[in-house]
């Protein structure tokens, strides 16, 4: 396979939410900042800030001990407690992550101490409103709550009180030692998501005082945020801090195995010249120098060890303990029996990840075709004959891309809704099919690009989704889609056609667009091919 046609690692890790300058900030009313009656939470008193039509925001709050020094690598540390009022106005550190993302704003800062959640509610603090915790997307490596296409005004407005939060991504958050580290490093490899349920425990025991239900409080993510979503849904430690979810364009069936990851985790010390056990010369190495180690270590387990994993590095793996394995696979797990699931991709998943690419301008019609044939040795002439009759009027660039965008995102997407099938809860599948008009409309209906529909914040990323009318059309009937999820568990609402749930028999999805409509097993000649 050639260089052009693949999808790395990196451009994943690269991906984002938004690109382009952030659009300035809308006038807001009058009493946007002052400051909010003080909300007594488990661990002290907190104070956040008015916008616009009564929203609250709290933003920056802590959830967990800052993971620095002797905390690093291991699972979350609860947090000391405080008396004096503080002052939760501004965003918390990001985690560490590579500089210069397009959608970051500017003054968006970068920490190991990094454990921190927004709220944003509406109206009275007494009463309970449906919870959704947003996690962000980036792969596992980048990304942050606070980024304007995340801003969760919109969904406080129309009656749930949303979370967001950052938590460890990367070699910080992913990092598995070997046995010889000890128990308190058992599960340093799912340190970032062990963050996120410390997250969810903090919404079980706090979200009632910001106008919350605990009891109904659903999880959503997108990208690394979908397989996020999936993950939690084979967590044990998880299991009743959440009870809805949504994963988009994220679906995550598996993680990396124990064996790469501890011989990654071993590579990333001895690069560090650290020994086995030595917890004092683990947390004296800079943040920027572990940060700046992970390509090297990589490098060195690619050469020594294969371990068939898709997405590799330092990435969630198996602990056998807090994820006792893939969380589907080979099926949904019984713990989550009881919880309805929206998921969906969008229809070119792949143009985010190829826009750089210049080489897929050129492609040819004998090289699609060879390309199909090093991904699929079985088949290869059906399953091209199948994406033209997809995807009519693509050239061939645009196929690989395609076919790239499917495998990355829709393949896994179906297998893991059949998956779920086979539990009692329902399903509900969807496709985003409106094209932006970003990058000279070669994003098509790219990755990501329902993401400001979903909260409501097009406005604020003009330069992704485009003005005029179509983001509007486009949030007013996915925004609402998921609140009422939220609320009642069926995202049913007035603004789009009757949404059956997903079966097997008809598959009926629907297809996002200015005219909405539910359609039976889209790309149905397609599917038969890829999804095994």
């Amino acid at each position: 396979m050639t260089q052009a046609h693949q999808i790395t690692r990196r451009t994943l890790m690269g991906s984002v939410a938004a690109f382009g300058a952030v659009a300035a900030l809308p006038a807001f009313a009058k009493d946007f900042g002052s400051a909010t009656t003080v909300v007594a939470t488990s661990n002290g008193p907190v104070r956040g800030r008015f916008e616009a039509d009564g929203v609250q925001a709290f933003k920056g709050l802590r959830y967990a001990a800052p993971p620095l020094g002797p905390l690093r690598f291991r699972a979350p540390q609860p947090l000391a407690k405080w008396s004096a009022v503080v002052d939760a106005a501004t965003f918390g550190n990001a985690a560490i992550q590579s500089a210069g993302q397009p959608d970051a704003p500017f003054d968006e800062t970068q920490s190991e101490d990094c454990l921190f959640l927004n709220v944003w509610t509406a109206g009275a603090l007494t009463a309970k409103r449906p919870v959704m915790v947003w996690l962000h997307g980036g792969g596992f490596a980048s990304g942050a709550a606070g980024r304007p296409t995340y801003w969760g005004d919109h969904f406080a407005r129309d009656g749930v009180v949303l979370v967001s939060l950052n938590h460890r991504l990367n070699v910080f958050g992913f990092t598995q030692l070997p046995d010889s580290w000890g128990p308190d490093y058992a599960s340093s490899g799912l340190a970032g998501m062990l963050d996120i349920v410390a997250a969810l425990e903090w919404v079980k025991t706090n979200i009632a005082q910001f106008g919350g239900d605990p009891h109904n409080v659903t999880i959503f993510g997108e990208s690394g945020g979908g397989a996020k979503v999936s993950l939690l849904l084979g967590m044990p430690v998880a299991k009743g801090l959440y009870h809805k979810a949504i994963i988009q364009s994220g679906a995550a069936l598996d993680a990396a195995p124990r064996a790469y990851a501890q011989a990654l985790g071993g590579a990333l010390t001895e690069e560090l010249a650290v020994i086995p056990g030595d917890v004092a010369a683990l947390a004296a190495v800079a943040p920027q120098k572990v940060f700046a180690a992970q390509d090297a270590a990589m490098a060195k387990v690619s050469k020594r060890a294969s371990h068939g994993f898709l997405i590799d590095g330092f990435v969630p793996s198996i602990d056998r303990r807090a994820l006792p394995r893939g969380p589907f696979s080979p099926d949904a797990q019984d713990m989550v029996a009881d919880v309805p699931l929206i998921i969906g991709t969008n229809r070119d998943e792949g143009t985010m990840f190829a826009l750089g690419n210049t080489a897929l301008a050129s492609e040819t019609d004998a090289g699609f075709e060879q390309f199909v044939k090093e991904k699929y040795a079985k088949q290869p002439n059906r399953i091209a004959a199948a994406l033209r009759a997809t995807y009519p009027g693509y050239a061939p660039g645009d196929l690989v891309t395609a076919l790239n965008g499917n495998q990355m995102f829709w393949v896994d997407s179906i297998k893991l809704a059949e998956r779920k099938l086979r539990q009692r809860a329902p399903v509900w599948m969807y496709r985003m099919d409106w094209e932006a008009p970003a990058a000279g409309g070669r994003l098509k209906a790219g990755h990501a690009v329902e993401l400001s529909f979903v909260f409501g914040t097009y406005a604020n990323v003009p330069d992704f989704v485009g003005t005029g009318p179509g983001p509007a059309r486009m949030a007013a009937q996915m925004h609402p889609a998921w609140v009422a999820f939220a609320k009642t568990g069926n995202p049913q609402t007035a603004a789009t056609p009757a949404w059956p749930r997903y079966d097997l028999a008809r598959r009926q999805t629907m297809i996002f667009n200015l005219e909405s409509r539910v359609e039976s097993d889209p790309h149905a000649d397609l599917r038969k091919l890829l999804v095994a």
